[in-house]
């Protein structure tokens, strides 16, 4: 927590006082919450930003696809359209957000990507059409309680857990620690992959402070990949510069430097909207440390919009690759989860 934090204090509570309230009319149903007309799964955080929702939608998709036809619903942050909007080859990242973006890109025909605002409109939009999606996965939903999804999964960080954080804007969190009691499952991201038991028996029951009794309490880690040339025939080295528009870059910065030689990091918020003075930026920081024969590495996310705003030339001059992650469970805590989409999302008889 910021050393000035405590000066928020007030501001903290009066957000605190409004998010209760709203979550209290919801409650007493003087807000409607109506439950979704195409089986869904809710994947959210109580925090902004940062917590790994996109991988863990990435999983759920390479889980689910090859049984049934899968889609994903949010609201397309960033994006510079509004309403609602079906992904399509001619589609833009400023259309429907550089995250939905990235999860067409990937996984193309085999995903319907839609986004939307009103959630609700959205998916009733969505099922009236020819071909209805077998579920829908709404990402980033978990305060959205407008709608109500079969399941919920509540993401918060092993760096920086929701049981440890404070409200805005003395912490990060969006709502209360006790929005977690409306989660069906918790999962813990981005954990070491080391990871004792021990630890995880502490980080659970602190978890469980503020969750429903026998809630699950779930353990992931973040899995890189092998870097891939964002242009074809891009020879890679060793001496790196990292390009990054994350909320948060830490792990990220700490893998790349134990990987690799990471001779500079170039961090911008998250969601950035590359500019040519970026781009401007990047290539004189390339060419300052020609003599080292660098390369730029980024992220998926990043690499969406860097393709998209670079300037003529830029990406045929610059080498620059792209570092794919995915989300990765223990063998049991794969299996839980399994279970939990099977019981109540898959199947039919669930109310």
């Amino acid at each position: 927590m910021r050393w000035y934090a405590f000066l928020l204090y007030p501001f903290a509570l009066l957000y605190d006082l409004v998010t209760k309230v709203r979550n209290w009319f919801f409650d007493l149903g003087w807000l409607k919450s109506a439950s979704s007309p195409i089986p869904s799964i809710v994947v959210g955080n109580l925090s902004v930003g940062g917590t790994g929702k996109t991988p863990m939608v990435e999983y759920l998709i390479r889980m689910l696809d090859n049984q049934m036809n899968v889609a994903t619903l949010s609201r397309g942050y960033g994006r510079k359209t509004r309403g609602f909007l079906e992904a399509n080859e001619q589609t833009t990242p400023q259309q429907i957000g550089d995250e939905p973006f990235q999860i067409f890109q990937k996984f193309g025909s085999e995903v319907s990507v839609f986004v939307g605002e009103d959630r609700v409109n959205a998916l009733e939009i969505i099922a009236s059409k020819s071909v209805v999606p077998e579920l829908v996965i709404l990402d980033d939903a978990y305060q959205h309680r407008y709608v109500k999804g079969n399941l919920t999964i509540l993401l918060t960080t092993y760096q920086s857990s929701f049981f440890s954080d404070f409200l805005l804007p003395m912490g990060r969190l969006r709502e209360s620690r006790a929005g977690a009691k409306r989660a069906d499952v918790i999962i813990i991201t981005k954990c070491p992959r080391d990871l004792a038991s021990s630890a995880k028996i502490e980080l659970t029951r602190q978890a469980s402070d503020y969750s429903e009794p026998y809630t699950p309490v779930l353990f992931s880690s973040i899995s890189y990949g092998e870097p891939a040339p964002l242009q074809d025939s891009m020879p890679f080295s060793n001496n790196v510069i990292l390009l990054t528009g994350l909320a948060n870059d830490q792990p990220l910065v700490e893998f790349v430097n134990e990987k690799y030689e990471l001779m500079e990091v170039l961090s911008y918020p998250d969601h950035h909207d590359y500019t040519l003075a970026d781009f401007s930026k990047i290539q004189s920081l390339v060419k300052q440390l020609a003599s080292e024969n660098p390369v730029v590495l980024t992220t998926e996310k990043d690499a969406v919009k860097v393709k998209s705003n670079a300037p003529t030339g830029f990406l045929e001059e610059i080498p620059i690759f792209v570092l794919p992650i995915e989300v990765s469970f223990s063998a049991d805590d794969e299996l839980t989860l399994a279970k939990l989409i099977q019981q109540k999302v898959l199947n039919r008889d669930n109310s």
